[in-house]
């Protein structure tokens, strides 16, 4: 990539990075063009050059911000933390999400582009974010912290259940407070932890 080229993705960077910000403060549809534009410091042409109308920035600071937390999710599943210790941050960041996005429009809106069944999301969701999920769950049964007689069938019906139920325009408002509450309900059940309960069975 050379130096042109360079600069233009880091100017897009800025606008999508300056869209992102006002659209956590705002909301979408409360932000224009003009206020992206004075808070990247360019002009609206330059936004309209690069991502020719609003609706198509909007999906790319979707995209963007959905690597961004995507990125967060990979490093801590892959991470070397123990297992116990990497269910505690997944609910923990649950947990900071909820804190963060209740009332806030734009996850709100996030959430309406997800309900579309064809967002970035899902795809990100699909391609990447279930065979990984597969993946350290079937870690959890070798290291005897998930029961091991439970099939990867069950556990794709549930969470291909709870990715449906996501995806009702209706939804949104009840999902976000208790989003930490479903994956403590998802690793943990209804009757709590239970330290290696399935070990040696």
């Amino acid at each position: 990539m050379d130096g042109f080229e360079r600069r233009r993705e880091q100017k897009k960077k800025d606008i999508i990075e300056a869209a992102i910000a006002l659209f956590i403060k705002y909301g979408v549809q409360k932000v224009s063009i003009a206020e992206i534009a004075k808070e990247a410091s360019v002009s609206q042409v330059t936004i309209y050059n690069y991502f020719e109308s609003k609706s198509n920035l909007v999906q790319h600071t979707f995209q963007y911000y959905v690597d961004q937390i995507w990125d967060e999710m990979k490093h801590l599943l892959t991470s070397e933390l123990p297992y116990e210790e990497k269910i505690k941050q997944l609910i923990s960041f649950e947990k900071n999400m909820a804190n963060s996005s209740t009332n806030n429009q734009f996850y709100q809106d996030l959430l309406k582009d997800y309900a579309t069944g064809q967002s970035y999301v899902e795809e990100v969701y699909i391609k990447e974010g279930l065979p990984l999920l597969i993946e350290f769950v079937n870690d959890g049964k070798n290291q005897g912290f998930i029961d091991p007689s439970l099939s990867n069938e069950a556990i794709l019906f549930y969470l291909q259940m709870f990715q449906e139920y996501m995806q009702r325009d209706d939804i949104v408002h009840t999902l976000l407070p208790i989003s930490e509450d479903l994956t403590k309900l998802f690793f943990y059940g209804i009757v709590g932890e239970r330290k290696n309960d399935y070990e040696n069975t």
